[in-house]
């Protein structure tokens, strides 16, 4: 982690090998065949179901949840992988109680919708264990199409050139394809190695290469890119991480909940991944809920999450809020960092109360203090690195339609285009149908 400091409260090692494994284990295991057959019997198989509608790739739900009913869960997989390809990282994180279960005729009934995101699951592990994939390509097109990331939506779109004919090669600065789905997601949410193992499922289709520890700058320009290829859609996510404004911010120990979230993923022994006793994360949405719960469970004795507005405010859903609060982290809500205290590494942070008026949020002038030896600011992203001649909007590459920038030849796609709600499956979608876009220009 960058700007870590090893204090007398920062240690590795924290709990036993025993803990690690239980901690950091699957949070919500698989169906077994019976639970997933009880849990499809309670579908009501609507017409017109709003759980299609909330569902931002569209899958046809109840059509996936009645074949798994009638015993066919890899007939459910294809229904999904149809209209998501990364469908089985989707089962796994998507916020589905604000999403398809959120709307299900059953949750506004009876307070318990239908388990769609674990049925979902369900159906797409079976057929990903199977040996072939489920779709073959088109005639080759002799088309070359260029992606530049290999996050949700670079994936999504890539599968679908690919499958239309297309050669796709996806370019990515990392060194593991992904994105947020290998590197920005807790880890007991998609352990042993799940994304990693759903991009060479993914790849299986052919006609995609990747091409890692590449991005765009110097040795990569859209220029060139554009030059060389049929198409370029860009999916560089959003590499900068927004500043808190405080005095004090470049404290030690003061680090990016990110780069935090991205070596636990990569660490190959959580007992050699050092946390703080005393652990505060500023922000309100996924990324602060999952960098509190991971210290948590690293063996942070104190983890608090504060956010500056109130709790109907915050970006994460109250199932993860919950989820948090039951593992011992404390939220707490109507509060901003002002100034960070110590002497080289943090020791304090104070925070000044917050209330919301007709002109915004505005600081109180009521001030209180919270020890912390590890502060993770979790305070939203923001793009870096686009590539100049780009028009931008709302900080964020300017699209219309399905990801058209305003070059031509150019589209762009996921939390780097505007638009969107920079969700695993809101990417997928964008993608998939700038994939679909790229195709009808590229054949006329």
């Amino acid at each position: 982690m960058s700007n870590t400091q090893l204090t007398p409260g920062i240690a590795a090692g924290r709990l036993s090998a025993e803990d690690y494994s239980r901690n950091f284990s699957d949070i919500a295991p698989r169906l077994d065949p019976h639970e997933a057959l009880v849990a499809a019997d309670r579908c009501y198989f609507c017409h017109d179901a709003p759980c299609v509608t909330a569902c931002p790739t569209a899958i046809d739900i109840p059509l996936f949840i009645r074949q798994i009913a009638t015993g066919t869960p890899e007939a459910a997989a294809r229904t999904i992988f149809s209209q998501n390809i990364l469908g089985g990282m989707c089962a796994r994180v998507c916020p589905t109680e604000q999403l398809c279960e959120g709307a299900c005729v059953r949750e506004a009934a009876e307070g318990k919708p239908v388990e769609i995101g674990r049925l979902q699951r369900y159906a797409t592990d079976s057929l990903m264990a199977k040996a072939v994939h489920p779709f073959t390509r088109a005639q080759p097109t002799g088309k070359r199409i260029a992606v530049v990331g290999a996050g949700p939506a670079g994936l999504a779109a890539a599968h679908r050139l690919a499958m239309k004919g297309h050669d796709v090669v996806v370019f990515d600065r990392r060194e593991r394809a992904g994105g947020l789905n290998e590197y920005g997601i807790a880890s007991y949410k998609t352990p042993d190695g799940f994304a990693q193992a759903e991009v060479e499922w993914l790849l299986k289709i052919g006609g995609i290469s990747i091409e890692n520890g590449k991005a765009l700058g110097a040795g990569l320009t859209l220029e060139a890119l554009r030059a060389e290829f049929d198409a370029v859609l860009l999916a560089i996510g959003l590499g900068g991480v927004n500043t808190l404004g405080a005095e004090g911010e470049e404290t030690g120990n003061v680090l990016d909940a990110v780069d935090f979230i991205a070596e636990l993923r990569q660490a190959a022994d959580l007992a050699k991944l050092p946390v703080g006793r005393d652990v505060v994360v500023i922000g309100g949405g996924m990324t602060a809920i999952d960098a509190a719960v991971q210290a948590r469970l690293l063996g942070a004795l104190n983890v608090t999450i504060v956010y500056r507005r109130g709790k109907a405010r915050m970006g994460a859903s109250e199932h993860e809020q919950e989820h948090a609060a039951s593992v011992g982290v404390r939220i707490i809500h109507n509060a901003a960092p002002v100034r960070v205290i110590g002497n080289g590494a943090v020791r304090e942070i104070e925070f000044a109360y917050t209330e919301e008026g007709p002109e915004g949020l505005r600081l109180t002038g009521e001030t209180f203090r919270l020890r912390a030896d590890q502060v993770m600011k979790a305070i939203g992203q923001k793009l870096s690195g686009a590539p100049e001649g780009l028009a931008i909007a709302g900080g964020k590459i300017a699209v219309t339609g399905p990801g058209r920038t305003s070059l031509p030849g150019v589209w762009a796609a996921g939390d780097c285009a505007s638009g969107g709600d920079d969700l695993t499956v809101t990417a997928v979608a964008e993608g998939r149908d700038a994939a679909e876009d790229i195709h009808a220009a590229l054949m006329g």
